[in-house]
């Protein structure tokens, strides 16, 4: 018997009856609930990447021939693969202000046209920053003449000051550097500077399309740090050769992406900035963090990783014994992977980490050890330290644009999320007959940079779990009249509800892929009289229906968790939507589905195959689908490879593609009808 119809045998079987549930028992364990599930299925997929620790690496050759092409990953996930444009900083300072030995410039620039970052930078004066008086009214003291400093840049965390900035509440940090004889540049974070964006947008904003481009605010704040560094250097008081980097909680992620990316950066101290994916996703601390501590886990690495990408320069990896959203277990895991590493170099030494008593916060302890760690190896200076103790400066006293007025006009930073990753703009081949190498390249895309979370075909299921007890479940989820109800597991811990009718005689497969709140009956009784000889099966992929998880806005903890295992729950849907053709196979399939949906169908069709290689659909047909993936289904990063109608043109020509409903109409679906035309396949395309 060959496979085809042993998957045929085992589909009659399972529609006639042939798997009998087990008999019930009042000792049976209550079953998890779909969010225990889910979460399950999440730890699972966590296992699995902690697996590969540091990418693999064991010996020093390793890594550093790994490093290189980690670094550009890293800035992949974050959406900086390939790197800006590095455009004039125009970078302007708008007043100084002197207090006990130090000069602070407010200054502005702009890391790209329009993106403007707003900081202070401390320096010493002409005392030295020996904390003389200060000058008298009006007077000012210029910097020290010819002499290059060390610079710090001073990444800031989360603290509201509103107009202010965020930079006015961590004042008392870089005064300290410039007292001590440093240069120090606190820049504003997006969200809180003076020229405000956001950080929220899959936290609470609905902004779910911030996967599809592969937009994450920790991009910018990884690119403004970078340029932050740009400015730094051009000034002739900083030795480019001595530059670090230092901040806590949002700081202290924002020190991590950029000692990862900038290979300037000689020091490093993230304070309470960095977790690792168990404690994230597994123990479900993502809950208590915004998107900038977050990119998108494409390449699914261990997260230690990226602060190894700054192995063997100094670091010290500083954090509190009692801070709920960076648990001691998780910073024992990475401290003990990041020492690993720099044994590997050799430079233990350089290592250290620093554990202070108490919760989320900077505390004497924690801010000494820190300027100790810099002091020592910026300066080469090892000798005792005091804590930074200055009575604060007014916040307004502080600001690049004293009054409203003076905001710019031009400030892109509350849409910078719509321009940060450039959107593919895809060529349409011109002639006919390269569009099979056109189409290859697209799709290699495709599964390199959006899909590489999906299993080989290797994997497949092998069949059903058979029938389930109809009376298990609500009412609202038992099957219509003369349709079967079965769990189709497509993965380790993923289960599939499924609704089937088997037509005697019937040379055709309907697979229908329902939204995740769709009302089954509806749509097994629209798609029955639309393919009445049709055999038909209804999927609910994961999370709809009866495994419909918890979805609270905010903190959208399952969607969130998705992306740090390197998928979003649509890229699983697809994989269900192929497992439930391969086991399905016995004629003909055609995919059908409304809404995103049948988008989530059609690239089941495109992308998956069988064991064999063989092509599992042969029809799609979608009523009223996006036009683009801004609207969903949401795929990390698809839109910086395509967008709908590209992908559905590249069912072509093998294919059959039905558009219907008001949004077929959609102009952007001529650019599907021209693929089409192009694949030699125009009749196989219909719209209407």
């Amino acid at each position: 018997m060959n496979r085809r119809d042993m998957l045929r045998a085992s589909a009659a079987a399972a529609f006639s009856g042939g798997l009998r549930p087990p008999l019930a028992s009042a000792e049976e364990p209550k079953p998890p609930t779909p969010d225990e599930r889910i979460h399950k299925y999440l730890a699972g997929e966590v296992e699995r990447i902690t697996k590969n620790t540091l990418a693999g690496a064991t010996t020093r050759a390793e890594w550093e021939a790994k490093r290189p092409e980690l670094r550009r990953q890293f800035l992949d996930m974050v959406g900086l693969d390939p790197l800006p444009e590095k455009t004039p900083l125009k970078a302007t300072v708008t007043g100084t202000h002197e207090v006990g030995g130090v000069a602070i410039e407010k200054l502005h620039f702009q890391s790209r046209p329009g993106l403007y970052v707003t900081g202070n930078l401390y320096r010493p004066n002409a005392s030295g920053g020996r904390e003389p008086p200060d000058p008298p009214s009006g007077g000012s003291r210029p910097p020290l003449a010819g002499k290059k400093l060390p610079a710090i840049l001073y990444v800031c965390g989360h603290a509201n000051k509103g107009r202010d900035g965020n930079k006015t509440a961590y004042q008392d940090h870089p005064r300290w550097f410039a007292s001590n004889g440093y240069v120090c540049l606190a820049i504003d974070t997006l969200q809180l500077g003076e020229v405000a964006g956001d950080h929220h947008g899959t936290y609470r904003l609905g902004k779910w399309w911030w996967h599809s481009r592969g937009y994450t605010p920790a991009g910018v704040e990884c690119w403004n740090g970078i340029r932050a560094l740009d400015y730094l250097v051009s000034r002739p008081d900083v030795d480019p050769d001595k530059l670090g980097v230092t901040g806590i909680s949002g700081g202290g992620a924002t020190t991590v992406w950029v000692a990862a990316a900038d290979d300037r950066v000689k020091v490093a101290v993230p304070v309470s900035g960095m977790s690792d994916l168990e404690d994230y996703v597994s123990n479900q601390v993502i809950n208590g963090h915004c998107d900038c501590m977050f990119g998108y886990n494409l390449y699914r690495w261990e997260w230690s990783t990226i602060l190894g990408l700054f192995a063997p320069k100094p670091l010290l990896f500083a954090n509190s014994d009692a801070d709920p959203i960076f648990p001691m277990p998780g910073n024992r895991r990475i401290a003990a992977r990041l020492r690993k590493l720099y044994e590997l170099f050799g430079a233990a030494d350089k290592f250290e980490e620093y554990v202070s008593p108490g919760g989320h916060a900077y505390r004497p302890d924690l801010r000494k050890a820190v300027f100790a760690f810099i002091n020592k190896h910026l300066k080469g200076d090892a000798g005792p330290v005091k804590d930074a103790d200055f009575p604060p400066i007014e916040g307004k006293l502080l600001r690049a644009f004293p009054e409203d007025a003076d905001l710019p006009k031009d400030a892109i930073n509350a849409t910078v999320d719509e321009v940060f990753v450039p959107k593919a703009e895809v060529k349409l081949t011109a002639d006919a007959k390269d569009f099979p190498a056109w189409k290859a390249g697209l799709v290699k895309q495709l599964k390199e940079k959006v899909f590489r979370y999906l299993p080989p075909a290797t994997g497949m299921a092998e069949g059903r779990a058979g029938r389930k007890v109809t009376a298990e479940l609500p009412e609202a989820f038992r099957p219509p009249e003369r349709f079967n109800y079965e769990e189709l597991h497509t993965e380790s811990g993923i289960t599939v509800p499924m609704y089937g009718r088997e037509k005697g005689g019937a040379k055709r497969i309907t697979l229908v892929i329902m939204n995740p709140d769709d009302d089954h009956a509806k749509e097994v009784a629209f798609w029955a009289g639309r393919h009445p000889d049709d055999s038909l099966i209804a999927i609910y992929t994961r999370g709809g229906g009866p495994n419909r998880w918890t979805w609270k806005n905010p903190p959208n903890t399952v969607e969130r968790s998705f992306a740090l295992v390197g998928q979003t729950a649509d890229s699983g849907r697809v994989w269900d939507a192929v497992v439930a053709a391969s086991c399905s196979l016995g004629g003909p399939v055609r995919v059908v589905g409304k809404r995103p949906a049948g988008v989530i169908g059609a690239y089941a069709a495109l992308l998956g195959t069988g064991r064999d290689g063989l092509r599992l659909f042969d029809e799609v047909v979608l009523v009223d689908p996006p036009a683009s993936h801004r609207d969903g289904p949401h795929f990390l990063g698809v839109m910086r490879v395509l967008d709908i109608p590209e992908a559905l043109g590249l069912l072509a020509p093998d294919v059959g593609l039905t558009l219907t409903g008001k949004s077929a109409k959609d102009p952007a679906f001529d650019r599907t009808a021209a693929l089409y035309k192009l694949a030699g396949a125009e009749g196989k395309f219909k719209r209407g």
